[in-house]
């Protein structure tokens, strides 16, 4: 008699998602650099701040607070509130209103209250809220006589102490990580320097639609808005792409190539551009490399070599998805994406006009 398993109900499946890390977008690979980020920032904190402070018996040289700023500046570097600012200003400030309120409050539980209120109020007037600002004002106004003896001075030492040492070591930690810090969310701009908006931010959604949208929701969420859009816009290019059926560099790429060698003279360059009606010219050596690429931008600057004049090439592999190279060659700065092989010798280009192609070979078997 075979014995069936059962298999868990749709509630059940509900409850253990409840268990189940709820962080977008974060691999082992980051978590375990942020293990590292707190292991190494967080001691050396330790270290310096007992170093600046004489090894007070009375005086902490770390407060708990610290833990929590470590967990955002390591685990979520991009977020709003692990900033430098939030971090600093947001431990600082909440500890500042939690001995204020110990001041003047003397029952611990209404006090703790008025504390973690207070601070959240003004960490957002001032543009640093940051989560643990909140312990920081419990301790401050819950820490009895240890941390009143110490005043309004406690705010500044160790808890300021600490937050900006934490934060310069997080500064310097993630010059070697894979993580830009402090974050700073660039908005697409336009190349050419012009009011319009960049050619692929022209159709879709737009600013407006962004915030109609959290309007809408009526939730605030732990992502800056310009992160937002670049996110959405990426939802769409994938999305864009399965709808295509993900054809690949190597179906769409131009084979025959016009290419010019590193050592031919600027007007070689022009006339190939001009006589073919193309915009861009792969720069190879003997030995069909790439080295760069040149159009008719690059022949403005002085020179008498091509290899004078080109600029750096945007590459790409033949197995990688067409669809990754609508960013480039609609930033208003790219014509073409020359494709390579392992060896870096060049094999295809895949231009606008192959990228339109493919974008438009749908509409016409819809329309045929």
């Amino acid at each position: 008699m075979t014995s069936v398993s059962p298999q868990p109900s749709a509630d059940g499946r509900s409850r253990l998602r409840l268990f189940v890390p709820i962080l977008a977008g974060a691999t082992w690979r980051d978590r375990l650099v942020a293990c590292l980020g707190a292991l190494v920032c967080v001691g050396a904190t330790g270290l310096i701040s007992s170093l600046l402070l004489g090894h007070d018996p009375h005086l902490p040289l770390l407060v708990a607070p610290m833990g929590a700023s470590a967990l955002l500046l390591f685990a979520i570097p991009s977020s709003p509130l692990a900033q430098p600012w939030p971090i600093v200003g947001g431990n600082t400030v909440s500890a500042l209103i939690g001995l204020a309120v110990s001041r003047y409050v003397p029952e611990p539980a209404i006090a703790a209250g008025f504390a973690v209120a207070l601070a959240i109020a003004a960490m957002s007037l001032l543009r640093c809220l940051h989560p643990p600002g909140g312990a920081a004002a419990l301790t401050a106004a819950l820490g009895g006589p240890a941390v009143a003896a110490y005043g309004l001075g406690f705010a500044f030492v160790p808890v300021g102490l600490n937050a900006l040492v934490l934060t310069l070591l997080g500064v310097a930690f993630h010059r070697f990580s894979s993580h830009s810090y402090p974050h700073r969310a660039a908005p697409a701009a336009n190349a050419h320097g012009t009011k319009d908006p960049p050619s692929i931010n022209r159709v879709g959604f737009n600013e407006a639609d962004i915030d109609a949208a959290l309007g809408d929701l009526g939730e605030a969420f732990d992502i800056d808005r310009t992160d937002l859009d670049k996110l959405l816009r990426r939802v769409e290019q994938h999305a864009l792409g399965r709808s295509h059926g993900q054809p690949l560099c190597a179906d769409i790429m131009s084979r025959d190539l016009i290419k010019v060698d590193q050592h031919d003279d600027v007007e070689t360059a022009r006339r190939l551009l001009l006589d073919h009606a193309i915009r861009t010219l792969p720069v190879v050596d003997r030995d069909n490399r790439l080295l760069g690429t040149l159009g008719l931008r690059e022949l403005a600057r002085p020179g008498q070599r091509v290899r004078d004049v080109m600029s750096a090439a945007v590459v790409a592999q033949p197995q990688e998805p067409a669809i990754d190279l609508i960013p480039t060659l609609t930033d208003g700065r790219h014509h073409a994406v020359v494709v390579v092989n392992r060896q870096e010798r060049v094999i295809g280009l895949v231009s606008q006009s192959d990228l339109l192609g493919m974008l438009l070979s749908p509409l016409r078997r819809e329309a045929a």
